[in-house]
């Protein structure tokens, strides 16, 4: 599993980018925590609806995802439903928690929450993930490019 997860730190570009800081609890549970900067606003003290969109996207397929790295396998998102309770403001510390809930041979669902520094449920989500092979995803593929060169 952890040679698999660093893999995907590596690769993931919208973590790095946004500072998304990943905890992993234990398989199937995860922390995600990222602070409220000025390129994540819609308004010019608000976040972007679609940048908690995305977190939360990362916090519940993460979660999923750390569940199935240890058989080799990846993700990815088959839907998700997001309800946003409270705004997110410039500055605000937002720490996401994900859990799975159901494990299939395939398809995990998993669920989670947004909170802000004050303990405020900024956001609540729950989505479906399609676990499939690593080798059939192009980090794969990007992986075999690099060793030949």
């Amino acid at each position: 599993m952890k040679k698999l997860l660093e893999i995907y730190e590596q690769v993931n570009k919208f973590g790095s980018e946004n500072g998304l800081k990943l905890t992993i609890i234990k398989p199937g549970e995860i922390t995600y925590e990222m602070k409220v900067l000025e390129k994540h606003l819609a308004t010019p003290t608000t976040i972007h609806g679609g940048m908690i969109a995305a977190m939360m996207d990362g916090v519940i397929g993460v979660a999923a995802l750390t569940l199935v790295a240890p058989d080799g396998k990846l993700v990815s998102t088959v839907e998700y439903k997001i309800n946003y309770f409270k705004p997110a403001y410039l500055g605000d510390i937002l720490t996401g928690y994900g859990r799975v809930d159901h494990k299939g041979k395939r398809i995990i669902h998993s669920s989670g929450e947004i909170y802000n520094q004050k303990n405020e449920m900024v956001a609540k989500a729950m989505g479906t993930f399609n676990a499939y092979p690593f080798e059939k995803s192009d980090i794969a593929s990007y992986l075999v490019n690099i060793k030949q060169k």
